[in-house]
């Protein structure tokens, strides 16, 4: 596996890896000016399909609109792009990171002297927390450093900017021997990982922190939603305060990079059994199944690029 591929798109071509370069005084190495998404191809029977490539294209322009900063492209065109992108880097299967953002015009807060640009890549990239973590699940610590207030940071848009307070939640979480870390809102209510959502499970029932915790609504939370209707589990999204993480069932967490990842271990207080528990096992079977083309994409989740 290689941090690389062929070509990555940039403003209206695609370029060398190696070339695609920005001017260091681009709004949005200063200002962390930029909205992207994380996406995963999967190979199913050889051929590559992306998860939920509509959904995540229509997050991408919404946290676009909430930053005042939508792109001449057509959501559209950038899903063709972006399936063209795998074909150029003969990708079976891949990570894919679109990106709006704002260049070289004038530093200062105020971005609107600055090209809005645009960007995709994609390359081969592995299991997010490793394949172990899968099956085996992660230790994880209550982070000292909450997720931002409501009408401070828009959580709902994903912002490059936002990702400073999850990079510290996870350097935390390293350095003290976890595997990752869960944030707290600012009302001190479980909100989520640095860079996943997160649910547990208690008496059979899957619960989940509201988007009013300061969350992103994730694409592969939602995937749990109707994963879970379809098999039958009861879901709630409803405030969790810190200790339900401790006496918890199950405890797991989701996104395109982490996938569905058990967490065994809080704050060194086992989780459960210390293993993977039923429900999370099943979750991930189903979505596992259909991502490998093992069942029917019955949600029409899959774009194959043929």
């Amino acid at each position: 596996m290689s941090f690389k591929a062929d070509k990555i798109w940039l403003n209206g071509e695609f370029v060398n890896w190696e070339d695609a370069k920005i001017h260091i005084l681009s709004h949005v190495v200063h200002y962390g000016s930029g909205v992207f998404e994380g996406i995963r191809a999967y190979s199913v029977k050889g051929i590559p399909a992306i998860f939920r490539l509509k959904d995540h294209m229509d997050r991408l322009y919404d946290s676009a609109r909430i930053f005042r900063m939508e792109p001449d492209i057509s959501k559209e065109e950038l899903i063709e792009i972006t399936i063209e992108l795998i074909k150029v880097n003969k990708l079976k299967e891949a990570y894919i990171r679109p990106l709006i953002y704002r260049g070289y015009g004038m530093l200062g807060l105020n971005p609107f002297k600055c090209p809005i640009e645009v960007m995709v890549a994609a390359w081969d990239w592995g299991t997010y927390l490793g394949q172990d973590a899968l099956e085996k699940g992660i230790s994880a610590k209550i982070s000292s450093w909450n997720r931002a207030a409501p009408n401070t940071f828009p959580s709902m848009a994903k912002i490059s900017g936002n990702y400073v307070n999850s990079q510290l939640v996870k350097i935390e979480a390293y350095e003290n021997g976890y595997d990752e870390g869960i944030a707290l809102d600012s009302y001190g209510f479980v909100s989520e990982g640095s860079g996943e959502n997160l649910f547990i499970v208690r008496h059979g029932v899957l619960f989940t922190p509201p988007t009013n915790s300061s969350i992103l609504p994730g694409i592969t939370r939602h995937s749990i939603f109707v994963m879970a209707r379809e098999l039958g589990i009861p879901v709630k999204q409803h405030v969790l305060p810190r200790e339900s993480l401790y006496v918890a069932d199950e405890v797991f967490l989701t996104g395109t990079a982490a996938e569905i990842t058990p967490v065994t271990k809080i704050d060194n207080i086992t989780i459960g059994n210390g293993k993977a528990g039923e429900i999370t096992k099943k979750l991930q079977q189903c979505f596992f199944d259909i991502l490998s083309g093992e069942k029917e994409d019955r949600f029409g989740w899959l774009t194959l690029v043929k």
